[in-house]
């Protein structure tokens, strides 16, 4: 035995429209034996697997337009209005789990577009929530990953800027004002999730703390790779996981503290298996 310390982040684990999103499915499950869910519910293979051993149903769009007066999960990511269209030609009931801060983002969007604004929108090509943005806009609207990406376009001088509600706050001002020393008028419209947001400031304190860190994570969750990058680049000694069979011994010696963190799509239940498993060695 190592005698190892370990320390779970409290302020680590699903964000409040994760929670929202599961919430709902666990209670439809127990009410009926099957909920199909449009897309993984959260970027987390163990706690999908763990909600599909209750009964919930993964679907794609291809496979929504075959179906015809079943119940239909849409997640915490938000739909485009062609996913409700969809819906009411097949006579689908949609229990909305959209987050309600990626659903008044929409909502902006919409107006700004229906005003005929140009907009750009900084988020990562072919998320489900830069897809439900997109739609808001009949695909209209540019999506770009970086600053780079963006003045590769032929920009009007008039610009309306959006982003996803997962990106960095630092980088959307620093976009905003590099437009700007550029000449541009920029209407910036900041609709970043605090809570998501300020996760890398909490995670940086976090990893400062112990000998080693232990990050868990989806391998999908685009939020998780970019949190874990934060905890490497603060405490080199960080490791990822995405379940408990992932980890090695061979990382910790005798009398480390270990701090244990995750993603906003981890599981809580999942971190305290890890915590247990290390606890072990």
């Amino acid at each position: 035995m190592r005698q190892l310390q370990v320390h779970i982040d409290s302020n680590s684990g699903f964000c409040f429209g994760v929670i929202y999103a599961i919430q709902m499915a666990e209670d439809l499950l127990e009410e009926q034996d099957y909920l199909y869910c449009l897309g993984d519910i959260v970027h987390n293979d163990e706690e999908v697997e763990r909600l599909q051993k209750k009964g919930l149903r993964i679907i794609t769009h291809d496979t929504l337009k075959t179906l015809q007066n079943e119940s239909v999960l849409i997640r915490a990511h938000g739909e485009p209005p062609s996913t409700y269209q969809t819906a009411l030609e097949n006579n689908l009931t949609l229990v909305d789990a959209s987050c309600p801060v990626v659903l008044k983002l929409q909502n902006r969007i919409k107006t700004s577009f229906d005003k005929k604004d140009k907009i750009f929108i900084y988020g990562k090509h072919g998320h489900a929530e830069v897809v439900g943005l997109l739609g808001q806009t009949n695909n209209e609207a540019v999506v770009f990953e970086n600053l780079d990406e963006l003045l590769r376009h032929e920009l009007p001088q008039n610009i309306t800027l959006y982003s996803q509600t997962t990106k960095s706050t630092d980088n959307f001002y620093r976009i905003k004002g590099e437009l700007e020393s550029r000449g541009y008028s920029v209407d910036a419209n900041d609709t970043i999730c605090r809570q998501v947001s300020n996760r890398d400031k909490e995670l940086r304190l976090f990893a400062r703390r112990f000998d080693k860190v232990v990050f868990v994570s989806g391998t999908k969750s685009s939020n998780g790779r970019v949190l874990y990058q934060v905890c490497k680049d603060t405490n080199p000694n960080t490791y990822f996981v995405s379940k408990v069979e992932e980890l090695n011994p061979e990382w910790f010696s005798e009398g480390d503290t270990i701090g244990v963190c995750g993603a906003t799509s981890t599981p809580m239940w999942l971190m305290e298996e890890v915590r247990e498993a290390l606890l072990t060695f």
